[in-house]
């Protein structure tokens, strides 16, 4: 019986993850460079360590949510890292937004001692604290059916996507719809307010019908408000995560014409120095080009 998880990484995702779980009934160790963000944790009931190996040594099933694969590789082989621990058994969801490449290399630093799953998940930090998560997981799947009661435990719906990287492919199809939604959104609203219709009506009436998407009813209320802070996802992280989408698909060979062309809009954003503002950001930066007075953003 899986009752003890541990959680590296304790950034916007870590930590909304952390309280659901602890409300499920796990115990949850984290670890986190970031003295703030391990405080955050302890605060929610969590308890928090001075190292990986220490969360190792604290739980049945890891969580990890890194910001690089640099990160993952030290979480994993580093000197006070998971394998240095010596814990038999080991689960480690890895569910980072990383390339393919650095997924398949993280696991074959990690094999044999440390049974790694690829299971990247759909949604934002807004998403996380209400468990509106979906996780995309790929890998053992014995080990993935031993994790059901984890998965329940902070998402609302899981899939068994077969071999490990299947994850993070799935993960890299989703997020190309995900920031092509999330202009097309933005696009849509600058466009009826630029036409005099009410923000908050566009909202209501656009999200009930055909023209509506799950990121427009997600990112559309901090369109509505304008105010992008804080952020469910910074437009500095997105960078990051749009090269490795445009990457994947280069090597897959297929077109991305509306990727593209939505690529420059959060470029634009990050340039006006909103990089650590919420990727709904991008409707500041469209109604500036369209010329529309909306008083000071946040």
């Amino acid at each position: 019986m899986i009752d003890r998880i541990g959680l590296l990484g304790l950034g916007i995702m870590g930590s909304a993850i952390a309280p659901n779980l602890l409300r499920a009934g796990f115990s949850v160790v984290g670890f986190d460079p970031d003295p703030a963000r391990r405080e955050i944790l302890h605060s929610a009931g969590g308890r928090s360590v001075e190292s990986p190996i220490a969360v190792a040594q604290s739980a049945d099933v890891i969580i990890s949510l890194l910001p690089s694969a640099q990160a993952l590789q030290d979480v994993i082989a580093g000197s006070d890292g998971l394998l240095a621990s010596g814990q038999s058994g080991l689960i480690l969801i890895e569910s980072s937004t990383l390339s393919l490449e650095e997924k398949l290399a993280a696991n074959a630093v990690g094999a044999p001692a440390l049974m790694i799953l690829d299971c990247p998940l759909s949604g934002t930090g807004a998403q996380a604290l209400t468990k509106d998560l979906v996780v995309y997981a790929s890998g053992d799947s014995s080990a993935i059916a031993r994790c059901r009661s984890v998965f329940d435990g902070f998402a609302r719906a899981h899939h068994d996507l077969g071999d490990f990287g299947n994850g993070t492919k799935m993960k890299l199809v989703a997020n190309l719809l995900v920031a092509i939604h999330n202009v097309a959104a933005a696009e849509a609203m600058v466009l009826g307010m630029k036409s005099g219709l009410d923000p908050q009506n566009l909202y209501r009436v656009i999200a009930d019908g055909a023209g509506g998407s799950r990121m427009f009813s997600v990112r559309g209320p901090q369109m509505v408000a304008n105010h992008y802070e804080p952020a469910t996802m910074k437009l500095d992280v997105w960078q990051k995560d749009m090269k490795i989408i445009a990457e994947f698909a280069a090597a897959m060979s297929a077109p991305t014409p509306l990727l593209k062309a939505c690529a420059p809009i959060y470029s634009a954003a990050v340039e006006q120095g909103r990089g650590h503002q919420d990727t709904a950001a991008v409707c500041a930066v469209l109604a500036d080009l369209a010329g529309l007075q909306r008083g000071v953003t946040g």
